[in-house]
């Protein structure tokens, strides 16, 4: 498959956390980043995500905002 989607992250997959409508993935990165997606959990069932297989996060946005007070 290709994606036009240029940063693309693969890791293991260490953590699903459903809620009512979305699940947080959990993402382990080499070298030991985790990074999180939100994805809804039809998503993930239709993916069959499950903790220890290996993923691909595909980033693709157009702004990154950072806040502090």
């Amino acid at each position: 498959m290709k994606i036009s989607a240029r940063n693309q992250i693969t890791g293991k997959i260490v953590a699903i956390q459903p809620g009512a409508t979305t699940s947080h993935i959990s993402l382990e990165l080499p070298g030991g980043t985790v990074m999180m997606a939100s994805i809804t959990n039809e998503a993930v069932a239709d993916l069959g995500l499950k903790i220890g297989q290996q993923a691909t996060a595909l980033i693709k946005a157009s702004d990154v905002m950072i806040g502090v007070e």
